[in-house]
This record gives structure tokens, C-alpha cells and sequence, in this order.
């Protein structure tokens, strides 16, 4: 074996540890879905996985739309709550 396909065979090794390292750390990362859930005396749009909230708003409609506006740009579904938590609605703007 000559001494360049020694060398371009550890690269190759090299890559393909360094490939395989990234895939394996690259774990399930957080989304930019947002739900509308009722807060306090009104509403509150909050990211899925958040303990804090976005933003809060008096009306339903107000969150909601808050929540599209914020989804369409991250590409996210925006999940929509019952005043008794139960899930409504979920628009998807993938």
C-alpha cells in the first residue's frame, strides 16, 4: 500500500467517525409547535415544551392568532385548547 491510500484511507475513517458521532448526538430537538391554552382569566400561547408562556391575551381569538402568526413563520402547527384543556383543534403549516 503506498503511503496515499494509507493517508486517504484514515481520512475516510476520520470522516466516518466524525459522521457517525453527530448523527448519534443529534438528538430529538425541540419544536416550535404552539399551543393556545386557557391561563389565568384568559388565554395564553405558550411553545410546546415551554414552562413559560409567549404571550397572554383577554379573547381565544386573539391567542389564536398570535399562535398562527408565530407557526407560519417556524413552520409549526399551532394546537388549540379547550377552556377544560382538552385539545380543539390542531392547524398544521408545515
Amino acid at each position: 500500500m503506498t503511503k496515499s491510500s494509507n493517508s486517504t484511507s484514515w481520512i475516510q475513517i476520520l470522516k466516518e467517525l466524525v459522521e457517525a458521532y453527530f448523527k448519534s448526538s443529534n438528538k430529538k430537538s425541540r419544536t416550535w409547535h404552539q399551543h393556545v391554552v386557557p391561563y389565568e382569566e384568559g388565554w395564553a400561547v405558550r411553545r410546546e415544551g415551554n414552562k413559560r408562556i409567549t404571550s397572554k391575551h383577554r379573547k381565544q381569538s386573539t391567542a389564536i392568532n398570535k399562535a398562527k402568526t408565530i407557526a407560519k413563520r417556524r413552520k409549526a402547527d399551532v394546537i388549540i385548547h379547550r377552556a377544560s384543556g382538552g385539545i380543539r383543534e390542531r392547524i398544521n403549516y408545515d
